[in-house]
Formats: C-alpha cells, sequence, structure tokens
C-alpha cells in the first residue's frame, strides 16, 4: 500500500465534502464574532475572580456569547464543570426530584451514565434517591415514534433525555432535522415534559438551531477549540438554566457564584477558534473515511455522507486491528507519542478500552484522539484533530502501523 498515494487520491475525492465544511466554518465564524461585538468582548473581560467568585463581568459576558451562539434563551459556562458527563449529572438532579420518571428515546446512554442513573448500581445515583429510569430504543437510526407516544401518553414523564452522538454503540449520530423533528412531535402529546439533549461532538457541525429546552456540551470538546483547559456549557430555557445553577453552586446563590480562575481568556479564545478547528476535525473525519474504506473497512459516516458530529468510526471486525490502528494515531499525537496505549479497565466502562488520546489537555476530544472498547465487532471512533494538518499526519501513522506491525 503506498499510503501517500492513498491520501492523495482522498483527498482529491473529498474535495467537494471539504468545500462544504469551508462554507460552514466561515458561517459558524460570523456568527460568534457577531456575538463577541455585541456583547463588546475587551482584554478587561480576562481577569480572573478568586474565592466566591462575585461580580465576575467576563465569566457573564462569556455566558450571554454562548447563548447568542447557540441560539438560545441562556447559557451556563463554567470551570466547576469536570466534564460533560458531571454536567449531564447537575442537570440531571436539577430538574428531577423523587417520584418523577427520566425517560431515554435514543437507547441506552452514554456508560459514563449507567452509574448516574442507576442502570448500573450506585448509592448516589438517581435510582436511589427515588427517581425513575426507561428507555426506547430506536428503530433504523430514528426514534420510534409509536412506540413514544404510547409511552408517554401512559406515563407521567418529566425529562427526556437524547443522546446525539452515537457513544460506543453502532448506530449513527442524530442529526439536528431528526432531534427537532421528535422534540416537536413531543411537544404536541406534552408541552410539559423537559426534553434535555447531550449535544456533546456535535456543536458547529450542521447548520441549524437546536430545539431542545436544555441542551449540554463539553468544553474539551467542540466549542473549547482546544483552547479551554477544562469545564462545561448547559444551555436552554433561563429557569432550567437558573435551576442548574442552584445544583451546581447551592440553593440561594446559584450562578452568582463560582470564580473563574483566570480561565476567561482560554474558554472565549476556545470558542473564537472552534469554527475552525471543528472544520479541521470533520475533513480528517471525512479523509479517514475514504481511506479506510478505499482499503476495504467498513466505515461510518461514509465520506460523503451528512454528519452530526465529528465521530468517525472504523470497523475493524479484528481485535489486533483495532489495537495497531489506535497505537499509530498515538504515534502521529504532538504529546505522548513515545507512548504504548494497551486495552485497560477505564473507570466508568464495563468493557476494557483502548484510547490514543496524546493531547495537550488531557481527554481531550477535540484534539486527534481514537479509543474504543474492547468488544465485538471492535470499532475505532476517532474524532478531532486541531488542524487538518495534524490530523492528516496521525492518519498517515496510523496506515503506517497497521501496515508494518
Amino acid at each position: 500500500m503506498d499510503i501517500l498515494e492513498l491520501i492523495n487520491s482522498c483527498e482529491e475525492k473529498s474535495a467537494l465534502e471539504f468545500k462544504k465544511i469551508d462554507k460552514l466554518c466561515f458561517k459558524n465564524t460570523s456568527k460568534v464574532l457577531d456575538s463577541f461585538r455585541e456583547e463588546q468582548v475587551s482584554e478587561s473581560d480576562f481577569n480572573m475572580t478568586t474565592g466566591y467568585g462575585y461580580n465576575d463581568v467576563g465569566r457573564e459576558k462569556i455566558e450571554k456569547i454562548f447563548a447568542k451562539v447557540l441560539d438560545t434563551d441562556d447559557a451556563i459556562v463554567r470551570t466547576q464543570f469536570i466534564s460533560g458527563s458531571h454536567a449531564l449529572n447537575v442537570v440531571f438532579f436539577a430538574l428531577l426530584r423523587p417520584g418523577d420518571t427520566l425517560l431515554s428515546i435514543s437507547g441506552t446512554p452514554y456508560d459514563t451514565l449507567h452509574e448516574v442513573i442507576g442502570i448500573k448500581d450506585n448509592p448516589s445515583s438517581l435510582k436511589s434517591f427515588g427517581i425513575n429510569y426507561d428507555e426506547i430504543d430506536l428503530v433504523d437510526n430514528d426514534f420510534n415514534y409509536d412506540e413514544i407516544k404510547n409511552y408517554i401518553t401512559s406515563n407521567k414523564v418529566k425529562v427526556i433525555e437524547i443522546q446525539r452522538s452515537k457513544g460506543y454503540s453502532t448506530r449513527k449520530s442524530l442529526t439536528l432535522d431528526k432531534v427537532n423533528k421528535v422534540i416537536s412531535f413531543i411537544k404536541e402529546i406534552d408541552e410539559s415534559i423537559i426534553i434535555m439533549v447531550d449535544n456533546c461532538y456535535c456543536e458547529f457541525v450542521e447548520d441549524g438551531k437546536l430545539n431542545a429546552d436544555v441542551f449540554v456540551g463539553s468544553l474539551i470538546k467542540n466549542l473549547g477549540g482546544g483552547i479551554a483547559p477544562n469545564g462545561a456549557y448547559v444551555a436552554g430555557k433561563k429557569e432550567l438554566i437558573d435551576l442548574v445553577g442552584e445544583r451546581l453552586t447551592l440553593p440561594g446563590e446559584g450562578r452568582e457564584v463560582g470564580p473563574s480562575l483566570g480561565i476567561n481568556k482560554s474558554i472565549l479564545q476556545g470558542l473564537f477558534l472552534a469554527p475552525s478547528v471543528v472544520a479541521a476535525s470533520l475533513k480528517v473525519s471525512v479523509l479517514t473515511a475514504c481511506c479506510l474504506k478505499e482499503l476495504g473497512y467498513d466505515v461510518e459516516p461514509l465520506y460523503n455522507e451528512a454528519r452530526a458530529d465529528i465521530v468517525q468510526n472504523i470497523i475493524f471486525n479484528d481485535k489486533d486491528m483495532l489495537i495497531k490502528y489506535v497505537r499509530g494515531i498515538q504515534t502521529g499525537s504532538p504529546i505522548d507519542s513515545n507512548a504504548t496505549p494497551f486495552p485497560w479497565d477505564m473507570p466508568g466502562y464495563d468493557d476494557q478500552v483502548i484510547m490514543a488520546s496524546g493531547s495537550f489537555t488531557q481527554g481531550s476530544s477535540i484534539e486527534i484522539s481514537c479509543d474504543g472498547p474492547i468488544r465485538s465487532p471492535y470499532i475505532a471512533y476517532q474524532q478531532g484533530s486541531l488542524t487538518y494538518e495534524s490530523g492528516k499526519y496521525a492518519l498517515m501513522k496510523a496506515l503506517q502501523s497497521m501496515e508494518n506491525n
């Protein structure tokens, strides 16, 4: 296999897809810059607060900007959120009370939420607080409308959860059109149900607005642009965001407290770069899909399919080939390129996981990374790349690893 020849051929084949991505990148960049201008971001907004974090002007401005960029009522953006999963946990406990029911309509949620919900026993789970949980699987990569209608007309549901990205499943990620369509469907039946969406990996990938009541994303994924060192956002209706703030901190103080600790500049700079970083990630995913398909592997999505997130699946059906590919991505990463990934018992996961993440920020998914559970059909879940060129380099190293080992 001539790797360079394969790469060059797939770049030519993907030219139209790259052009579409560039067009969306400019639109998203314009949206971010319009929001910066409207909120009159200045150097003084980089100033840090400590202690209680009262009167943090920069923090408040950031939250207004995120609300504008995401085209929603309000947002809370905090370094006190450790991860996207932590933010989801806070939202669950903010919105649900003992006796309430949480319903997932996109199948079983991501592994790290199993102990949060009580799918897997934990004395601190929603289940342990008397909160009920149920789920409805997707059908042919879309929502099961009949089952959803039957369930919510027969049961009192407080919150419906939708996970847009596929996680470690074999289904497709959910597009904005699909999610917004089912939200409208549910609201026509029972307007009081709160629709909560896990929006991780999906921001700036499609052109459009998410119509959920509340939605969540991590800053070490798309909107952090590879610059934010941690944190997450929750966006949506103001009354719901206020509840989230009171659960994150404490009732009575809520969003008024929470020191920025000098992170404001990183969050703003990360959001500024996010459209171009997401565009680079998408281009690397397109190139990866094209190359691996040419080599005879099943991929999802295909290089020229519409995308809902930055995640690219490569279905190896071979444990050793999965491991070789992930190790190649690590070799092509900027940090810890000398490290050799091995499958391990990662906290929060039922199967061993192998993960390449040679990133500047630990666990960052917007930087080039690749991981997967050690279970059939042995799928690599690749995401990110701060630049197209570095992602292309990592892909070449992964292809070389497959060929030489």
